[in-house]
């Protein structure tokens, strides 16, 4: 009989912390669960707040592995919870909100105001002037394979994992990190985006954006889509190196 079948007891342990209160301080609190088979730490963290502390607080909304909501440190990686299955974890787990963004209670954090600073700094939306003049046209036929090419780069859903794990975001702040590397690599791959190679430079030709990377290959290790983030870095390093020889 295995483990799963004997019904594991899970100690999980939850960095509790309510920013909002000034009497709270960051403490650990344990929770017994019994692990059942097929349990993702989305179910745990279910069953802490139904049978255990309703206060507990973490954010959820798909349970597909798509909206990014769940993302949260894992033993100290960044990862998803709701695609995380307990059986392959010890059975000690610690549990602690991403670091860098916005903390609200517990597990709780706010993605959405760091994500939105960098859409607006990057200029993450198709540039056009003719579209942006209300000129109706049709849109240019697109190959199958460069689609294909932009719309991997599409299934980021901006979890946060990639800022979290990133080395070099720790020591420089301002950094775009892989997500914003990721944007803008789609957007070059866009012909339907009409800025030239020399506005990329702008937006990432400095050590805020593509040269600051210190290639530790994090954020490609913990990106839940598994993206290929690295090697859009590469091709997007070479593409300012060749904008800047030019000019």
């Amino acid at each position: 009989m295995s483990e799963i079948e004997k019904g594991r007891i899970l100690k999980i342990n939850v960095l509790r912390f309510d920013p909002n209160d000034p009497s709270n301080l960051p403490h650990m609190q344990t929770f017994e669960i019994e692990e059942a088979y097929g349990m993702t730490l989305y179910i745990v963290l279910n069953m802490i707040r139904e049978h255990h502390d309703n206060s507990l607080m973490f954010d959820f909304v798909c349970r597909a592995g798509i909206c990014g909501s769940c993302s949260m440190l894992v033993n100290g990686r960044p990862t998803l919870a709701c695609r995380t299955l307990t059986s392959k974890l010890g059975q000690n787990i610690t549990l602690a909100p991403l670091p860098l963004f916005k903390l609200i209670k517990d597990l709780s954090i706010y993605t959405g105001e760091w994500m939105r600073g960098l859409n607006e700094r990057l200029e993450t939306w198709i540039h056009d002037k003719e579209q942006e003049l209300h000129i109706d046209k049709l849109e240019e036929r697109m190959e199958p394979a460069l689609a294909d090419e932009i719309y991997e780069l599409d299934r980021c859903i901006e979890c946060g994992c990639c800022v979290a794990g990133c080395g070099t975001i720790q020591m420089r702040p301002n950094f775009v990190g892989a997500v914003g590397l990721n944007k803008i690599a789609r957007y070059h791959l866009d012909p339907r985006d009409k800025r030239g190679d020399e506005d990329y430079y702008e937006l990432i030709g400095d050590e805020d954006g593509v040269f600051g990377c210190m290639t530790l290959l994090g954020c490609e290790d913990v990106c839940p889509k598994d993206l290929p983030l690295q090697s859009k870095i590469a091709y997007l390093r070479r593409m300012m190196v060749k904008t800047a020889l030019n000019n």
